[in-house]
């Protein structure tokens, strides 16, 4: 039996999809070339059960593999073009400005890899905070459950598209 995986779209910004296919495309190629030079040269250095340069290889050999499986995934789903919000209501794309259990915050709402290297918050539309904003209208409250129990409260103040 196989098990159909369904990816839901993701929304990104031009500028991520171009630097996301930039890191996989190097990764797929030239990466892929270091990473098996690098265990080739361990290879020769001889007794592999106690060749720690080989197995750190293979190591990044395995995570860069993750990361090519995961920007494929990521980049064959994505929907490229400016954010879905109309600056009022919360949408994928969106910098969305809240009181938070009574704290200010202001977070991106989407993938973490549209932020690139942004010091700007980001949360998922599927995180419980994400969830609960995801088509609030700014002025309004909309709430969520903590993973103790507790409902949090939550102010959408201000919604605006992301820039980068």
């Amino acid at each position: 039996m196989t098990e159909e995986v369904t990816q839901e779209e993701t929304w990104l910004t031009q500028e991520a999809f171009d630097r996301l296919s930039k890191e996989l495309e190097y990764l797929s190629g030239p990466g892929r070339a270091e990473i098996a030079e690098k265990i080739e040269a361990a290879r020769d250095e001889g007794d592999l059960k106690e060749n720690s340069g080989y197995h750190a290889a293979r190591d990044e050999q395995g995570k860069q593999e993750a990361r090519i499986r995961q920007l494929e995934v990521l980049l064959r789903n994505a929907k490229v073009g400016s954010s879905e919000g109309d600056g009022k209501t919360v949408a994928p794309g969106t910098v969305v400005t809240a009181e938070v259990a009574g704290n200010s915050m202001r977070f991106l709402l989407g993938n973490r890899e549209i932020a690139g290297d942004s010091d700007i918050d980001v949360f998922s539309e599927k995180s419980p905070l994400g969830a609960a904003v995801l088509g609030v209208k700014a002025g309004d409250t909309s709430s969520y459950e903590a993973p103790n129990g507790k409902t949090i409260e939550v102010k959408v103040k201000s919604v605006e598209a992301f820039t980068g």
